[in-house]
């Protein structure tokens, strides 16, 4: 699978939302940060995407279209996470995934880096189960995306809770402005 890195440029794309709303990557004016996740009852998943829910307001500030992909039915991604004030994408044929070159491992679930995340998660969130056919050790993966689609940074994540903090999107978003500028 074909994997991207910073400096390299994306195909536009035309998506539609779980809320059906229509958006396009790259955003025509903003920075777009684009994040892989599991399945929609990912504890360790459903931990990160409400970091992301309680900081939505900083990255609106900051002008970046916040977009969450994942490989999960409409249903059930309604079913945990219709309350997000930002776009999330349904993915169950993981076609977007491809497109990005994100993959599964074992070491998602079996890696130490990922049982603290997911107890946290299984605490405070539940445990929820991949849906018939989903790979329960997707990887997770981010993309900050230019609005010309260039990619700005990227990263892969080697196990299932290693993915761009709020802060980190933030930051390497404020660099980029600051780049652009000078």
């Amino acid at each position: 699978m074909p994997r991207y890195q910073a400096g390299q440029t994306i195909n536009p794309r035309n998506l539609t939302s779980i809320a059906d709303q229509a958006l396009s990557i790259p955003h025509p004016q903003q920075l777009t940060h684009l994040q892989f996740r599991r399945f929609a009852g990912c504890p360790m998943c459903n931990l990160h995407i409400r970091s992301f829910i309680q900081g939505y307001s900083a990255l609106a500030e900051a002008g970046i279209q916040e977009v969450a992909v994942f490989h999960s039915s409409k249903t059930a991604m309604l079913a945990s996470h219709a309350e997000a004030p930002f776009a999330l994408i349904a993915d169950p044929t993981k076609k977007l995934y491809a497109a990005f070159g994100v993959d599964s491992s074992i070491w998602a679930v079996l890696h130490p880096k990922s049982w603290l995340p997911m107890l946290k998660g299984l605490f405070k969130h539940g445990v929820g189960m991949p849906e018939k056919g989903q790979n329960p050790l997707g990887l997770p993966a981010d993309f900050l995306i230019a609005p010309d689609g260039t990619i700005v940074a990227c990263k892969y994540g080697v196990h299932g809770y290693d993915q761009w903090s709020l802060s980190e999107v933030l930051q390497l978003a404020q660099q980029y402005q600051q780049r652009s500028v000078g």
